[in-house]
């Protein structure tokens, strides 16, 4: 199983970038997706995570409060990969990102990075003021 992100910069305040995930060795619908970040001395946020595409229930996606109206979280299944495309970027956005995937997590615990089981090595975003 290999996850590879891709897509980090250094960007101005205000500006976008789209982060990919590009996975191999599974069925990305089977899996919920969480992107994540860590900030120099902070601990390991969710910024974004769906839940898996079971055909049954609804795929839902969670925000952290800061990411709300301005990142969206979507999925290609055919290209085994997920974006996360982040607009009015801010400096207090800057950390390194990184996805994961994990099985079986409820809604509640879809956030925490102990629920998941395969990760990126992750890519940085830094924004400048």
């Amino acid at each position: 199983v290999q996850l590879v992100e891709s897509g980090g910069g250094l960007v101005q305040a205000g500006g976008s970038l789209r982060l990919s995930c590009t996975t191999s060795g599974l069925t990305l619908d089977n899996y919920a997706i969480g992107w994540f970040r860590q900030a120099p001395g902070k601990e390991r946020e969710g910024v974004s995570c769906i839940n898996r595409n079971d055909g049954i229930n609804d795929v839902l996606a969670y925000y952290v409060d800061s990411a709300k109206g301005r990142f969206t979280i979507s999925r290609d299944s055919a290209k085994n990969t997920v974006y996360l495309q982040m607009n009015s970027l801010k400096p207090e956005d800057t950390a390194i990102y990184s996805c994961a995937m994990g099985s079986r997590i409820i809604w509640s615990n879809l956030a925490l990075p102990s629920s998941y089981t395969y990760w990126g090595q992750g890519t940085q975003v830094t924004v400048s003021s």
